[in-house]
């Protein structure tokens, strides 16, 4: 019995003695550690050379233009460098922040450097989300667009009750129950007209959006008691100076992308003139910002997002702040300023919006030669004014809206027919502008399109 027990104690020594030995040359490296041969081997890595996520900029597919200087890996030689010692992490983090705020502006100025884009001489019209889904109207306007000097349409992809006019399938926008089957098959819509060779721009309402303002309350414009803000129509708005709501209206644009739209444009991309607005409560993010920051802001970002894409940026105005400031500072459009950040800049020069004598004309509404060829004719000045500030100043083209409809509620008006729209064409020419865009809210050219070339 005490032989075995002695045995027993001999072998477990030895095998205690194995065991330490084994370790010992694992540490060595003598023997390979097999049992983390799946695992990922650890190295040094050049940073100039790995793509780190969270400079990845998917709406390129490229990386970064460069890296930022603190990530960069430094050569022995250059760093025993006088000047190069390592920063303190308060420098660091600063040149982080200004890195990735400056890194979308160097990917759209590289962009458009050699612009890869193809303009179009836009002359299109405005279809509602609910027409073109139809399957009377929806053809009867394609056909007028083929006969016509006509060769584009803008397509309510999200309309000014905050809808989206198909089922997209965005996160967001099925949360909040945003999505409307108007078009039971966007994807099959765009390829037909495409094929037509019909140039394709998406109109996104901005800022005017009960569905999200209601739905998601933190984003909506508030009272001062923390109430939700309603306009004169009962409807309420989201804040302009949400970047959640920027974001929501871009992740909307990068789907009608996906769809295969030449354009994305941008409508109420502005600030509610309701009464009462001036009190209204806009939260911490407008703290020492004011209205037109907030937009220039969002259009910046949208158009740094979305150009590189492969499409058009445009944006809707006011025609009233080309000449009045006071009316841009109100609703938060600077004319000049939003040019900067888009290809188009729409302005919505409808002879009924003027107030008698405006440009000096007494009537707007009945002469529309007149106020059009006024109105483009100075917004044309103001931007070609700009441009002569510095050769590298980017500006937008001047693509205005015309009016394709009557004002029964102007004193004075006249019937807007065939003539009225050349009229209006004509002033445009006249002032250096051949694109336009014909606006209708029912849609209903055929009192107009007489007014067209064939």
């Amino acid at each position: 019995m005490r032989k075995n027990y002695r045995s027993v104690i001999r072998l477990v020594c030895v095998i205690v003695l194995l065991i330490a030995a084994g370790i010992v040359l694992v540490r060595k490296g003598a023997i390979p550690r097999f049992w983390e041969r799946s695992a990922p081997v650890e190295q040094s890595v050049d940073v100039s050379e790995a793509s780190d996520p969270a400079e990845w900029h998917p709406e390129t597919q490229e990386e970064p233009l460069e890296q930022p200087e603190q990530g960069r890996d430094v050569g022995e030689d250059e760093a025993e460098k006088p000047g190069a010692e390592e920063k303190t992490d308060e420098e660091e983090e600063t040149g982080a922040e200004d890195t990735e705020d400056e890194r979308p502006a160097q990917l759209l100025a590289q962009y458009l450097k050699d612009d890869p884009r193809a303009p179009a001489k836009v002359k299109g019209i405005f279809v509602t989300g609910a027409v073109a889904g139809t399957q009377n109207t929806m053809p009867k306007l394609v056909e007028m667009v083929e006969k016509t000097e006509l060769n584009a349409m803008v397509i309510d992809i999200k309309n000014d009750a905050g809808e989206v006019t198909y089922k997209m399938g965005l996160p967001l926008s099925q949360e909040i129950g945003a999505e409307v089957r108007y078009v039971a098959d966007m994807p099959a819509l765009i390829r037909e007209l495409k094929d037509k060779g019909i140039y394709l721009i998406a109109r996104i309402v901005a800022f005017k959006d009960p569905i999200l303002a209601e739905q998601k309350q933190e984003y909506a414009i508030k009272n001062t008691d923390g109430s939700v803000f309603y306009d004169n129509q009962g409807l309420a708005w989201v804040n302009p100076y949400k970047e959640e709501v920027w974001d929501y209206l871009i992740d909307l644009s990068s789907e009608a992308v996906e769809l295969g739209f030449d354009e994305i444009q941008y409508d109420y991309i502005r600030f509610s003139t309701a009464e009462g607005i001036a009190e209204a409560d806009f939260g911490e993010e407008s703290k020492g910002r004011t209205r037109q920051e907030a937009i220039n802001s969002f259009l910046t970002k949208a158009y740094e997002t979305l150009a590189p894409m492969g499409v058009f940026v445009s944006a809707d105005v006011f025609g009233t702040i080309i000449c009045n400031e006071e009316d841009g500072e109100l609703i938060g459009q600077d004319y000049v300023e939003m040019a900067k950040h888009c290809d188009y800049i729409c302005p919505m020069v409808y002879p009924s919006h003027y107030v008698n004598d405006a440009y000096g004309i007494s009537v707007p509404d009945a002469n529309p030669y007149e106020l059009i060829y006024a109105a483009v004719a100075d917004g044309e000045k103001r931007l070609t004014q700009e441009l002569e500030t510095g050769s590298d100043v980017h500006m937008a083209k001047q693509r205005p809206w015309l009016q394709a409809f009557t004002a029964s509620w102007v004193d004075g008006h006249i019937s807007y027919k065939g003539k009225q729209l050349q009229d209006q064409v004509r002033g445009a020419a006249d002032a250096g502008v051949d694109e336009w865009l014909l606006w209708n809210a029912a849609n209903d050219y055929d009192h107009v399109k007489n007014g067209l070339k064939r």
